[in-house]
């Protein structure tokens, strides 16, 4: 699973990244799960994200223009699994 927190540097897309590293290191198995930021204005478009923070999961847009809590996060993903 590919996790992508997309932004430019804000502090909502910096604390969205930590909340998701946060949750990611509650699951049992995370090998199989990449968390990475992304930058490329471009990128985002292209998934049709024009508000940030955006969360990605697999290359399907789930959240935009918010932060999204811990539990949330975890919510998200195990829906995914």
């Amino acid at each position: 699973m590919k996790i992508e927190i997309l932004g430019a540097g804000c502090a909502s897309c910096d604390q969205l990244y930590q909340n998701t590293i946060d949750a990611v290191a509650e699951l049992n198995d995370t090998a199989d799960v990449v968390v990475e930021k992304v930058n490329d204005i471009n990128y985002f478009a292209s998934l049709g994200v024009f508000m940030t923070p955006g969360f990605v999961i697999d290359s399907q847009p789930l959240s935009t223009g918010k932060v999204l809590t811990k539990a949330q996060i975890l919510k998200m993903i195990e829906e995914k699994i």
